[in-house]
This record gives C-alpha cells, structure tokens and sequence, in this order.
C-alpha cells in the first residue's frame, strides 16, 4: 500500500503545509487525522499567501482529493468560513473534493468559551492554549456526549444532545464566571452550518482512505501541530489535547498500520514554540529576536510570537525514534544565511551529568543545559538555489552534520516559501 505520513517533528510550525501542498501534486488522496483549528498551515502559491487551519493543504490541487477524517474536531464557526474563503480564491469549485467524517467531533461556542475561561483562571501557571475550545471537545468526545457532524442532519437527536450537553457545560461556565449558553439560538446557528456543510459529509471515511490505498492510490496523511506537543508522548502539560504522532494517523481515520510506507518528519534548520513549557535551546538574546524576525516567527491562528532557539538533535531523535520517522525534510534553512556562528545542541547536562536520550518529565527537561556544537554560517542568499549542487560549502556541512547525527536521511530541503523553493534530495512520493 502506499500510505505515507507527514509528522512535525518539533513543536509544530516546521512548515507542513508547505511540504503537503509540494507532495500533493503526486498524491491522490490528501487526509487531515487528528487536531482542530488551533493550528494553521501557510502556502505560497506564485506569491499569494492562503492560510488553511481544518482543511487539508491538498485543497489548491483541483485533482486531489481532501479529507477531514473522524480524529479532527470539526469548528462549526471556522470551517463554514474557511470554505467560503478557499471558494472566493477560486478553489474548491469541485464539492467532491472535501470530505468531511460525519464521524468528526464538533466544536461549538460553548467549548471556545469554556477554554478560554479556564485559561484565564491559570493566572500565572497558563499553558498557551489558543482557546478554539479543542481541548473541552475533545474531553466531550472522551466523556461520551460529543455532537458530531452526522448529528447536524438530525434535528430531533441533535436537540437531546445539546441539551444534555449544555446542562454541564452552563454549571462549568457558570463556575468560571463566564456567559451561559441557550439551546435555541444554537440550534439556530447549527441549521445554518448544517447547510452550508451538507454537500460536504462524508458517512463512512475509513472505508474510502482503505478502497483508495487498495487500489493502489497515493495518500497522503497530514496531521497538525508537533511530536512534542503529543498529549502523551509530548512535554506534558504544556501539550495540544490530541496525539500529534505518526501512529495517530491510522487512528484517526481508521485505517491499519500496514497501510503505511513511510513516515516523513518535517524540522526547521532552528526550533521554535509558542505557548509556555520547557525550551532547552531557547535564544532570549539578539539571536532569537534575530531568527524570529527573519523566519516571519509569528503564529498563523493567533499571530503570537514564536520562540526561537537553535536545533536541538536530542528532542529530534527522539521524535524520530516515536514516530518511527524514514525520511525527513529541512525546512527554513534560507532564514540562517548571514549568521556568522550557527549551534546545535546534540546533548543536555541534567544535574551534572551527560545525557543523549530526550527526559520523559517535563520538570528534568525545565532543568537541562544544552550541549552545542557550532558551525561557520553563510552568507550566500539560498532562496535563489535551485539546485543541490550551487549550496555554499559551509550549508552543506550543516546539513551532513544533522543528517550523520541523526541517521535518517534528509531528503527534501526548503529554501523559502514557494513550491519552487524545494530541493530534492531524493523523490519521496513519485
């Protein structure tokens, strides 16, 4: 089968989007598996930006197929708009070509509510949720009372289901000191989404994605945010609510693990994350102000500021070990051009003793220095190389030093924004 899965191998922001758009001209099926709104894909596109946040970055491909499969939770507000703006751009003029689960999990303006009322009762201790209520849709999905999309061309299910919703979430708001929610207004706002999304349900999405790979189509699975964020296997609590790594893929769209030919790690040529939480390589100097100004380091959902620090290859082994990585694509490597030093940390001191594996608690990993090595920069522009071959000598060792530490092949390396701005290695999805 030729199923392959494209992972953040950091804490999200490595450029996905890109790497999916860039993939998709040779994929058939392109699958969004697990996360929500709160994260944010930016594509380039002969120089016009488009930000999609639920709809798989395969949408500005008229050939492909997308697909919304039944690990997302689904913001009934956001995806109505998100369509209407990919539509005014001229693409998607085709329904077929989004399918959303009916399985999929609904966020609705109750849980945006409820999150944000939670984090702002954390004072000082927040976590940097972006409050686009996926974590309380998430639980809702785990308690058993979800509404999912399926439930929108119900209407007398879909009233029970509120209703019995809404009883807990009004006493949780209600405790936080936020505005209560009534049942008919909603329902009123939901038969208009129910319309607007109709032509785009989809009853039974695994067996589609499983028809698809047995006949021998190219899919292509997209997850959101990071490793690092996992909610199991990432710096817990400072995490999203889902599980962002490679096995979430089948998971989310109810496929087998046999399914899968390769595991595709995207990485920055530095690291950033937004929110609070542990950062060992963090840069609080010029340096990071530095790589934050010119890597445009701004979130694409909320226009936060990213920090910024150098490539950890502790914290990448690691993700490559988890997600079972085979390939891996370098991205942002034209943002360190005119560094005259460039570090990498390939290990951390905890309580004065060398380690190399990534710590499993988040308080050991508050505590760790990072061991760098560093590397002469570049001068040379690299957004103009279209060709391995024309890179300065001093990027190449970069890149065959990341390459030699990790082990894994770097197959694909990003030298700007554009579809154009990509060199291969070697063809991963031919």
């Amino acid at each position: 089968m030729s199923g392959m899965i494209v992972v953040g191998a950091q804490w999200g922001d490595e450029g996905k989007g890109k790497i999916v758009d860039v993939f998709s001209a040779n994929a058939d099926f392109v699958v969004r598996y697990q996360g929500g709104a709160n994260a944010g894909h930016t594509l380039v596109v002969n120089g016009e930006k488009t930000v999609l946040h639920l709809v798989p970055s395969g949408i500005l491909r008229a050939d492909t197929a997308c697909v919304i499969a039944a690990g997302v939770v689904v913001d009934v507000e956001g995806i109505v708009s998100e369509i209407a703006k990919i539509r005014s751009n001229g693409y998607l003029q085709n329904p077929k070509q989004l399918m959303i689960s009916e399985s999929a999990t609904l966020i609705l303006p109750f849980h945006k509510a409820l999150d944000a009322a939670r984090e702002k009762s954390l004072s000082d201790d927040k976590i940097g949720t972006t409050g686009k209520g996926i974590g309380p849709a998430y639980e809702d999905r785990a308690s058993r009372r979800a509404l999912v999309l399926g439930d929108l061309f119900d209407s007398e299910n879909l009233r029970k289901k509120l209703e019995l919703c809404l009883q807990e979430k009004n006493q949780l708001l209600k405790f936080y000191g936020a505005a209560e929610f009534a049942v008919e207004p909603l329902l009123l706002q939901l038969a208009k989404v129910a319309q607007a999304l109709e032509p785009y349900r989809c009853k039974d999405v695994s067996t589609i994605v499983h028809k698809a790979l047995k006949n021998g189509k190219r899919v292509l699975f997209e997850g959101a945010q990071g490793t690092l964020l996992d909610t199991l296997h990432g710096t817990y609590p400072f995490v999203t609510s889902s599980s962002t790594i490679a096995g979430s893929a089948c998971i989310g769209t109810g496929v087998g693990p046999t399914a899968i030919s390769k595991v595709i790690g995207i990485f920055k040529a530095y690291t950033t994350r937004v929110g609070s939480g542990p950062f060992p390589t963090e840069l609080n100097d010029e340096l990071g102000e530095r790589i934050r100004r010119e890597g445009h380091e701004f979130g694409a959902t909320t226009g936060r500021p990213r920090r910024c620090g150098w490539l950890d290859l502790v914290a990448m082994k690691y993700a490559i070990r988890i997600n079972g990585i085979t390939n891996l694509s370098l991205m942002k490597l034209d943002i360190l051009t005119g560094f005259d030093k460039i570090g990498v940390c390939t290990g951390y001191k905890l309580d004065g003793e060398v380690i190399s594996d990534f710590p499993s608690h988040v308080r050991d990993l508050e505590k760790v220095e990072p061991i760098y090595e560093y590397f002469q920069g570049w001068k040379e522009d690299l957004s103009k190389v279209s060709n391995l071959k024309d890179l300065p000598r001093n990027t190449t060792n970069y890149i065959d030093f990341i390459g030699n530490q990790l082990a894994t092949p770097i197959d694909v390396i990003s030298v700007g924004p554009g579809r154009e701005q990509t060199l291969w290695v070697k063809p991963l999805f031919a």
